[in-house]
């Protein structure tokens, strides 16, 4: 499709924008990018307390039929995922969208997905389809995910091509709310990280495919900021103490499900320790690291869910 045509709207999509102490400017680009493309845009803001975000959503309503839901505080990215697919069905929407807030999409991105989601169904059941999305400070190419061990394959595609993986992250990811409701909700105790491997290993396991489409193209960023290396493609991905707190927590939570393939526990067990004990190498303040994935792993051996309380 030539980018001077504008791609056709799927009108029984809503999309989702979940923010939390977004850059406003960065956050306009993503809603000027999708608004277009779907049926309803809605924007979910989880508690943020900012003038100049408050100031923006003002001017959004007055000239733009975005609707924005915010939250008095953080409920989570799983509970707002939760409440966007409830008001998409309320509303009569088939598929929902979801975008981070800083994931920009390409002008036919949702219309590529709906036609392959489309054509995939006709052979058994989808959970979602991907976008392919590329680094925004670093132009890396993410893969599509299989679990195997000892590592997982890595698989890039091509144009054209639809990759059955195993996993999706959620910014980008178009799901039927049909398939939505038979996986079931996010899960909320989990907060905010490993929501979508979560719900991915849950679809799996219920007889749902996931698939990544290569010609579905989007921008995004993984991780709180990024560390150039020779060794990791695409950068070393660096996240605040208290992220770590929830990715040490909610991987071991992972260990103990049903649902959650074996041989990702056998290769992620390593990586958790790598992870730890790396984190604490090379990544400053020590002691703050340390106190948080400490206590990552002290609730998840003790079941605790919800979000991180005081200590």
């Amino acid at each position: 499709m030539s980018p001077a045509t504008p791609p056709h709207p799927a009108p029984d999509v809503c999309a989702v924008v979940i923010t939390y102490r977004p850059q406003v400017d960065l956050l306009q680009q993503v809603i000027e990018g999708v608004q277009s493309q779907v049926g309803r845009l809605l924007v979910f803001d989880n508690g943020t307390q900012d003038e100049k975000l408050d100031a923006y959503f003002v001017q959004l309503q007055r000239t733009s039929e975005v609707v924005i839901e915010r939250s008095p505080g953080n409920i989570g990215l799983a509970a707002a995922m939760n409440r966007a697919a409830e008001h998409a069905r309320i509303h009569g929407f088939n598929h929902l969208l979801l975008l981070d807030q800083d994931s920009l999409p390409d002008p036919d991105m949702v219309a590529t997905l709906k036609a392959a989601l489309e054509q995939l169904q006709r052979s058994g059941p989808v959970a979602a389809v991907g976008p392919q999305f590329r680094d925004r400070r670093t132009g890396y190419i993410a893969p599509f995910i299989r679990v195997a061990f000892p590592s997982s394959q890595k698989l890039n595609g091509g144009p054209g091509q639809q990759v059955r993986c195993d996993f999706l992250i959620s910014s980008g990811s178009l799901i039927p709310l049909e398939s939505f409701d038979r996986v079931g909700p996010m899960d909320e105790g989990l907060f905010i990280d490993n929501v979508d491997l979560e719900w991915c290993f849950r679809a799996r396991h219920r007889g749902f495919s996931l698939f990544g489409i290569c010609d579905a193209q989007m921008r995004h960023s993984i991780g709180d900021a990024l560390r150039p290396s020779r060794i990791v493609a695409g950068g070393i991905k660096i996240h605040s103490p208290v992220r770590l707190y929830y990715i040490t927590r909610n991987r071991v939570l992972l260990y103990g499900r049903k649902e959650t393939p074996a041989v990702w526990i056998a290769q992620d067990i390593p990586r958790l320790i790598l992870k730890f004990f790396g984190t604490l190498l090379f990544l400053k303040p020590r002691a703050a690291y340390f106190r948080s994935m400490a206590r990552g792993l002290r609730d998840a051996l003790r079941g605790t869910t919800g979000p991180m309380g005081p200590s």
